[in-house]
């Protein structure tokens, strides 16, 4: 299994909007960025994220499952861009907030940290592990 992030602003696509969508769960779509794109297209079934609410509150609020591999966004007609769709599994006991993550020297590394502003991004056993320790939320 591999571990990701996925960014939204709350304001355009949030936690409790996720979560309304159910076992369907929902494409992430709208990525226009290749690197993030190129994320979602190696992803499997099963593999898990965090979901980030950006902006204001700049934290880790939930858990979320790949539960489609990438296939074309239905959000354009160019070819080109690709999504998968996610569903909620479970919200964080306390959100980790990016303060947190920073301060946390093991989390150096993380791609949140050095390149915050990709909007899927990978996290490693390690990261994924500590941020949910960090959270008081289960990791499997």
């Amino acid at each position: 299994m591999a571990y990701w992030l996925f960014k939204s602003e709350p304001s355009t696509w949030s936690w409790d909007q996720q979560v309304a969508k159910g076992e369907a769960g929902e494409e992430w779509d709208g990525v226009r960025n290749y690197q993030a794109r190129n994320h979602m297209r190696n992803m499997k079934l099963g593999d898990r994220g965090f979901f980030y609410h950006s902006q204001k509150e700049k934290a880790v609020v939930g858990i979320v499952e790949v539960c489609a591999k990438a296939h074309p966004d239905s959000t354009t007609d160019d070819p080109r861009w690709e999504c998968v769709d996610i569903k909620a599994i479970r919200p964080f006991t306390e959100p980790v907030t990016l303060e947190q993550v920073k301060a946390e020297e093991t989390l150096g590394e993380m791609v949140l940290v050095k390149s915050s502003r990709l909007s899927v991004q990978p996290v490693t056993e390690a990261e994924w592990r500590k941020i949910c320790a960090l959270g008081q939320t289960e990791a499997d």
